[in-house]
């Protein structure tokens, strides 16, 4: 098992964690990550100077924002997703299909990531959007992940990241090896407005090898995604894709 580094570059950490506050802005001056960060302001400057002279941050006036090198990393990371043009295809397709919001998750250090979505004509916002992260065990997608990994590595997850989050979720370890059970029996995941309030899914992990790539899933309002649409007709839609995603990966290889 490959050990933990214990150690850590306190100057990368400053600028991690000036590209953090970034992520949640338009851009900030100096002074206002000076302040939010409790650093002087001529150290934000140095940090500032450093990102910009690789690409990473763009300066308006006085004003430093995130730059689109930031996408253009991103992107190639999501190219590298196994079978990634087919994934797109079959959230769009889905997304078509049943005019609600489609995506297509994974999981990295224990939580949800979105790695593509697409919505349909009549979805609504939900917040999701590429790259959001979110605890695992409150969305159709990240429970039938976790159906799919052994206790161990579930575990783990639980551990490190707890089951306190979410809206409606599985708040002990009891209900949700229980509910991972009923997952495996029939192949895919609800959620019953555990992620966001009013808000339905059904998510069906992607296999290939014996090995989990992520999840698909389809999710909407709970007003609208209800009765025999939210426990049959989704479910199939979702499943067939992701059947026909597995062929391809398995034909392609």
């Amino acid at each position: 098992m490959t050990k933990e580094l214990k150690s850590v570059a306190k100057t990368t950490e400053t600028s991690l964690e000036v590209i953090d506050v970034l992520r949640g802005t338009d851009g900030m001056t100096i002074g206002e990550l000076s302040e939010h960060l409790g650093l002087a302001p001529s150290t934000i400057h140095r940090h500032l100077a450093t990102l910009k002279k690789h690409g990473y941050i763009v300066r308006e006036g006085d004003v430093y924002a995130l730059g689109l090198k930031f996408l253009t990393i991103g992107g190639g990371i999501q190219r590298r997703v196994t079978a990634y043009p087919m994934i797109k295809e079959k959230v769009d397709t889905l997304a078509d299909e049943t005019g609600e919001r489609a995506q297509f998750l994974i999981e990295e250090n224990g939580q949800r990531v979105y790695l593509y979505t697409e919505v349909g004509q009549s979805a609504v916002q939900t917040g999701a959007h590429v790259g959001k992260r979110g605890s695992i065990h409150t969305s159709a997608a990240g429970k039938a992940i976790l159906a799919n990994y052994d206790r161990d590595r579930v575990e783990a997850i639980i551990d490190s990241h707890g089951l306190e989050d979410g809206h409606d979720g599985i708040t002990t370890r009891a209900d949700l090896f229980e509910e991972l059970e009923r997952i495996r029996d029939r192949g895919y995941a609800f959620n019953r407005q555990e992620t966001t309030a009013g808000v339905h899914a059904v998510g069906a992990a992607v296999t290939a090898g014996g090995e989990v790539i992520g999840a698909l899933s389809v999710s909407g309002p709970a007003n609208r995604i209800t009765d025999d649409r939210f426990t049959e007709v989704l479910p199939e839609r979702v499943l067939g894709a992701v059947n026909e995603l597995e062929l391809h990966i398995e034909h392609s290889v």
